[in-house]
């Protein structure tokens, strides 16, 4: 099934891509992988690519600028051996924050990137949960874009909790459309938590739209956590307005600057994220839950392989 497969990765998160690859049973592809003393990376492929459907497993994850770097230069390694066809993997797509004008003299990098990643041999691209879905159309070549919401509302569903004590949360306005389709596949209630910027880096939550709130379990989701100012807020908001219980669900686990020390402090039960990022051992928290996205890749890889429908996957 797989004899002009091949699959291969990076250093952002090899352990990833060995989940990926024990789901479709074959080998990772040997590569050498190693740095210049001043820093410039040095690699090398070990295994014949030619003609060969290459797919690279690279989130472009903290340290951003040299997990990208990597991506694209294992891409060119791939082009210049000769291989039919190049899919990057990327479960996480940094430099995506800024992907239009909003206001001058700034720059569209994620514009940037996906023209970097297509002028390195990109033939398609498959991504998840992209911060902003318009980003798709950066790209100059197919992008498959996959979702780690069935895979949350699986584990949450597990839980039992009853219809009537459950409130699926937004935290913020922006965030209402993802948590309405959370909603309506796990149940209960769904309330708004009311964000309100005071100026270019403070925010103020106080208000909840919707609910009730008191007495019950509240699920709230966000594509990423990053600083987790944002959805310690919310949690803290929805705290103060009586919930019961509080979980939180994100597909991508950034955690940096004070995530950590927020996160642990905030009044969470469970934090449940996706292992598109690696999460370093000093960041797993006690209430961290990981659950692996390997199936749901290596599925899509399979059938980007086979050419198969991908969006079934979500029927």
């Amino acid at each position: 099934m797989y004899d002009h497969l091949t699959l291969l990765s990076g250093r952002a998160h090899p352990q990833l891509a060995g989940e990926i690859a024990e789901y479709l049973g074959i080998r990772l592809a040997s590569v050498e992988l190693s740095n210049f003393p001043d820093g410039e990376i040095s690699l090398k492929l070990n295994q014949n690519v030619r003609g060969r459907d290459v797919f690279i497993v690279q989130p472009t994850s903290p340290p951003v600028n040299d997990n990208l770097m990597e991506l694209l230069i294992l891409m060119d390694a791939c082009r210049r051996a000769s291989a039919e066809r190049i899919t990057a993997v990327i479960p996480y797509f940094g430099y995506a924050r800024q992907d239009r004008k909003d206001s001058g003299r700034v720059p569209i990098t994620s514009k940037l990137v996906a023209n970097l990643i297509n002028e390195a041999g990109a033939d398609r691209v498959l991504a998840m949960d992209l911060h902003a879905a318009q980003i798709q159309g950066f790209f100059d070549t197919p992008v498959d874009h996959l979702y780690a919401a069935p895979i949350l509302d699986r584990y949450f569903r597990s839980l039992n909790i009853p219809d009537k004590d459950l409130v699926v949360v937004s935290p913020d306005e922006g965030s209402i459309k993802r948590t309405l389709q959370h909603n309506n596949n796990i149940g209960g209630t769904l309330a708004i938590v009311d964000k309100r910027r005071k100026n270019a880096i403070e925010t103020q939550q106080a208000n909840i739209i919707g609910g009730p709130i008191e007495g019950k379990v509240a699920l709230l989701f966000d594509d990423m956590i990053s600083t987790g100012g944002s959805i310690v807020g919310a949690v803290n908001v929805v705290k103060e307005h009586g919930a019961k219980e509080i979980y939180v669900g994100a597909s991508h686990a950034v955690f940096c600057g004070p995530a950590i020390k927020l996160l642990s402090e905030a009044p969470i039960k469970e934090i449940v994220v996706t292992n598109s990022l690696p999460i370093p051992d000093q960041d797993k928290l006690s209430n961290l839950r990981t659950i692996s996205i390997a199936p749901l890749l290596g599925e899509a890889i399979r059938r980007i392989h086979r050419n198969e429908s991908v969006s079934h996957l979500f029927d």
